[in-house]
């Protein structure tokens, strides 16, 4: 499986002009390749300045919005009008203000209650996939990083990946003394993508993400080490403040 990529910038704005271009560009290749373009967006901070800037020109005009679908890596089960949608939030910075088909926008219902919700998510997935397949190989994943070592609604302790898995699963149960209502896709879907992006900032990730990419193998206590691309290419995305703690054999220049 190939290594990871390391990129490195001084901030955040920095970081997301980097990811603003490698997106339309691989959106570009994509469309020319296979005549559409693949991509699971994440909630959170990061991903929100970059919905921002999409959202304006020239990136706007140059993303080719007919020809792409968009689904999410993973949703919390609230209305998507709920200010913790990671649809929600999506819709307001970036779709609603884009040319994308509304066939081509592929939300989790996370008003029905998560089984539910996980079941028509996987259904979802098999109508686009390719011929023989059960869920689509994605073009483009982006991905978070929570400074508990989390991935999507990958949790610390969450059971291990299996083949039986699904495209996509429920997750309920406690968290860190919280209720976790949510579904996610499953590392199955992750690493048969052809690029997966960890976006991550901030200082106070800086250890998580050292201990990720640096530590010893332990996905069950650091769900992200789960992400490991069976031919695709995994690039870490990182500003400054959250690359502090590794070591300087891992940057790429």
């Amino acid at each position: 499986m190939p290594e990871p990529t390391i990129q490195i910038f001084p901030d955040q704005a920095a970081l997301t002009l980097a990811v603003a271009e490698a997106f339309v560009r691989a959106a570009e290749q994509a469309v020319a390749a296979r005549g559409r373009f693949l991509v699971a967006l994440a909630g959170g901070g990061t991903p929100q300045a970059l919905h921002e800037l999409l959202a304006r020109p020239p990136y706007r005009d140059r993303l080719p919005w007919a020809h792409m679908s968009i689904f999410w890596g993973d949703e919390r089960c609230v209305p998507p009008d709920h200010a913790e949608s990671n649809y929600h939030q999506a819709q307001r910075a970036l779709l609603d203000k884009v040319p994308v088909p509304v066939e081509t926008v592929h939300r989790v219902r996370g008003e029905w209650q998560p089984g539910a919700a996980a079941e028509d998510y996987v259904e979802q997935l098999r109508e686009v996939a390719e011929p023989g397949r059960t869920w689509p190989r994605f073009d483009w994943i982006f991905l978070g990083l929570g400074g508990d070592g989390h991935t999507a609604s990958l949790f610390p302790g969450s059971p291990l990946p299996t083949p039986q898995d699904a495209a996509a699963i429920a997750v309920t149960g406690d968290y860190q003394g919280r209720p976790a209502q949510r579904v996610t896709l499953t590392p199955k879907v992750f690493n048969s993508a052809r690029a997966v992006a960890f976006l991550v900032t901030g200082q106070n990730k800086a250890g998580t993400v050292a201990a990720t990419l640096t530590g010893q193998r332990d996905p069950l206590r650091w769900p992200a080490q789960r992400i490991d691309p069976d031919s695709g290419i995994l690039t870490w995305w990182l500003d400054a403040d959250a690359a502090t703690q590794l070591p300087s054999t891992l940057i790429t220049d």
